[in-house]
């Protein structure tokens, strides 16, 4: 899956950076540097995305109707 999200990215007080995505809820990473930090969120997103995923999948009726759709 391929998608673009917001990564916003801020100086941590203690050290490095931490990261947000406004456009998931719950996602955001961490690191020492900003690519690291990137990274992080990048994981994070995936996770939660494939977790929402399996988490509605389960148990829809064989005759549900899968289809992909582009938006923007």
């Amino acid at each position: 899956m391929k998608a673009e999200f917001t990564a916003i990215i801020e100086a941590a007080p203690e050290g490095g950076y931490w990261a947000i995505c406004p456009e998931i809820p719950g996602a955001n990473g961490q690191g020492d540097t900003i690519e690291e930090t990137k990274h992080s969120l990048i994981q994070a997103i995936e996770l939660i995305l494939n977790d929402r995923r399996a988490d509605i999948l389960r148990g829809l009726p064989d005759d549900a109707i899968q289809e992909k759709v582009l938006v923007g």
